[in-house]
């Protein structure tokens, strides 16, 4: 497939990937192109920032969870020729896993995507300093696929002095720069970029960026980047999600926690869930005091419970809901998020408790620091969920802990080797900290339907 794409990455984080990303999706979205975004790696946050505050199809790439071929498959996925497509880096360009290897790094994925970068550099506080710098990264791109600069942070004036000196010692184009504006200035928070619903200027702010970015970068230089792009795999013939559903009835419902507090889903996750043949429906623990009628299992994902625990527990008609289901046999994966939701009590850093969906009789509570951090490979002790002796590769990021972190499953550092047990797990419940990533291990996916069908059956035959 022929497909335009270019990754906007960075040589560290905080360089103004994000910024640089969401003003070029809106100026080709304005320019009359079909935009859609990537964000490398296990990052929620970003791709609600394409989607939700700019409109805009996103999903993640990790090739960590899936490799350098199944990667490419995902990126094809639902895709054709009319898309321009543009990969957000993560971190620096070249940190991987554990930040010393290549697996999971921008770089890794760029390769194996065979896209072109643009580099995105923060030149504030820097003169000349920026040439080593950028010649560092350019040395040690074996595939050459740096073809363009970026500069973030810099003054029109000081812009058009660098700007040749970089392009005529080191053979790059520049392709523009961004000035410091406080009106793009995204905020940050201990989990990464605040939630795109709680700027209420969001769009605002992204809009005044891609503004701006149209007076001072180059659209020509990075449209031509992309184009240059090769060919990459044949058309992959992967069935849409309407196809599956038409092939294989959707006999049973999954309700998915969906709102300001639950709001971490890897959009592959829920794909694979429809294409394993079940319905998707989503509910708000926040607002509803219902679960949704004829729901047969529940996917409760991550995002901050902690910031609307009052509100949650207020809601007890829905935790009350929650608990009766679980009680009943409905089958529950609950992840982050939603696995401190359905422990008995939330204790918040100030010590306020709050009483949660009961179905986990523990408590979760502020460390005030992380806890754990990094990408993770489970393998559950007796198979419920997965295949005996076989892995799901998953990411953790949180700064609460519980009483009952589980030890039906061991999870293994990949880079360190250090293992240690998590997760509750049995026939209907998978529940602790750790983010999945399903086409990590499809069967994972495959045995939550079929485990939401078997409920199904056990109630009509009451």
């Amino acid at each position: 497939m022929k497909i335009n794409r270019v990754m906007i990455a960075a040589p560290a984080s905080g360089s103004g990937k994000t910024v640089f990303t969401c003003a070029l999706l809106q100026a080709l979205k304005d320019g009359g192109w079909q935009p859609v975004s990537y964000k490398t790696g296990p990052d929620y946050i970003d791709p609600m920032f394409h989607e939700r505050a700019l409109g805009i199809p996103a999903k993640n790439l990790d090739t960590f969870f899936t490799g350098g071929e199944q990667t490419v498959e995902l990126f094809l996925k639902d895709r054709g020729e009319s898309d321009f497509a543009v990969l957000e880096g993560v971190m620096g360009l070249y940190d991987g896993l554990g930040g010393v290897r290549e697996e999971g790094s921008s770089y890794h994925l760029a390769r194996v995507t065979k896209t072109p970068i643009v580099l995105v550099a923060d030149v504030k506080g820097m003169g000349r300093s920026i040439l080593p710098l950028l010649a560092g990264f350019l040395a040690y791109d074996k595939e050459h696929l740096i073809q363009g600069v970026l500069l973030n942070r810099i003054s029109k004036s000081y812009y058009e002095i660098v700007k040749p000196l970089i392009e005529e010692e080191l053979g790059i184009s520049v392709a523009g720069y961004l000035p410091e504006r406080e009106a793009y200035h995204i905020e940050s928070r201990h989990l990464g970029l605040v939630m795109p619903k709680e700027l209420g200027d969001i769009r605002e702010r992204l809009r005044a960026a891609s503004s701006e970015l149209k007076k001072t970068v180059s659209l020509e230089t990075i449209i031509h980047i992309a184009q240059r792009a090769p060919r990459i795999g044949p058309p992959v013939q992967i069935k849409t999600r309407e196809e599956c559903h038409a092939l294989k009835a959707a006999d049973v419902t999954i309700a998915v926690a969906r709102d300001e507090a639950f709001c971490f889903y890897y959009e592959d996750n829920i794909s694979l869930l429809e294409e394993s043949g079940a319905r998707i429906t989503y509910f708000s623990p926040l607002r509803d005091e219902k679960l949704p009628e004829g729901c047969h299992a529940l996917l409760l994902g991550g995002g901050y419970p902690e910031l609307y625990a009052k509100r949650l527990s207020k809601n007890r008609k829905m935790r009350r809901a929650v608990r009766e289901a679980s009680g009943k046999g409905m089958p529950i994966v609950a992840e982050c998020g939603g696995f401190m939701y359905l422990h008995s009590t939330m204790t918040d850093k100030e010590g306020n408790h709050f009483d949660m969906a009961g179905v986990i009789a523990a408590d979760c509570y502020d460390t005030g620091k992380s806890v754990r951090f990094g990408y993770i490979e489970l393998r559950e002790k007796q198979s419920c969920f997965l295949p005996e002796n076989t892995i799901i590769r998953g990411h953790e990021f949180h700064y609460y802990d519980s009483t009952k972190n589980g030890e039906d499953a061991v999870a293994v550092k990949p880079v360190t080797k250090r293992a240690y047990p998590c997760i509750i797990i049995d026939e209907t419940h998978w529940m602790g900290f750790a983010h999945l990533y399903y086409p990590s291990n499809p069967e994972f996916a495959k045995s939550l339907v079929e485990k939401a069908g078997r409920y199904r059956r056990s109630l009509e035959a009451q």
